[in-house]
């Protein structure tokens, strides 16, 4: 199958499920620190710890999620951001995953729809698109590189790889930008420079989800 024929989104629990959640957990785990120095440099340094503590919170109910279809158990997971992950990274992982779940519970769902809706939750929440150095310049790139991949009718391995490579590519592109969201905006040119902690954050856990994905493809 290519990634135009899109299998359906399944509605019963799916196996790859609990481990792409240990997956997002062990890459937030491990790189709580290194998400912490980036924010410490262009904003208050807690964007670390409340990830950190996000996740912690999905690990405390793994079980309970990795059994439930996945378009609930990102909803749910979703939710567990909103209320555990401080500042404005809990809404807008919240509204991306939470977005994400209500479209692959429809009847038509797809992973083209799913990270449709989802980036679009993202930009209403945080009023900000592409280039504005936030996790908005993983997430887009990430979005029109499935796309692409599925006009072109990619095998699902090189799809992934488009994927985890337009993630990092998105993530090194915030290096330049001046920041004009968030804390980091107030330093203006300052800004510049730097990786943005949230755009990191989303390749970290786009980057692991692919790896998952990755080992089960051929």
């Amino acid at each position: 199958m290519n990634a135009t024929q899109e299998a359906p989104v399944l509605q019963t629990p799916d196996p790859l499920l609990g481990r792409l959640l240990d997956a997002a957990i062990e890459a937030i785990g491990t790189n709580a620190e290194r998400l912490g120095d980036l924010d410490r440099a262009i904003g208050d340094g807690d964007h670390g710890l409340n990830m950190l503590r996000g996740f912690a919170a999905l690990a405390a109910q793994r079980d309970a999620l990795a059994a439930l279809p996945l378009a609930a158990a990102l909803e749910s997971a979703g939710n567990l951001l909103v209320m555990n992950v401080g500042g404005a990274s809990g809404p807008l992982y919240g509204s991306l995953l939470i977005a994400m779940g209500k479209a692959g519970a429809r009847e038509d769902a797809s992973v083209t729809a799913m990270l449709d809706e989802g980036v679009a939750a993202v930009k209403r929440r945080g009023r900000s698109d592409r280039g504005e150095k936030t996790m908005l310049d993983v997430l887009v790139p990430v979005q029109l590189a499935w796309e692409q991949s599925c006009r072109e009718g990619l095998l699902p391995r090189a799809a992934l790889e488009r994927v985890r490579r337009a993630a990092k590519e998105g993530l090194e592109s915030t290096r330049p930008l001046l920041a004009t969201k968030g804390r980091a905006s107030f330093l203006r040119e300052r800004s510049i420079g730097h990786l943005d902690p949230g755009a990191c954050s989303s390749f970290l856990l786009i980057d692991a989800a692919c790896g998952v994905f990755l080992e089960d493809k051929p």
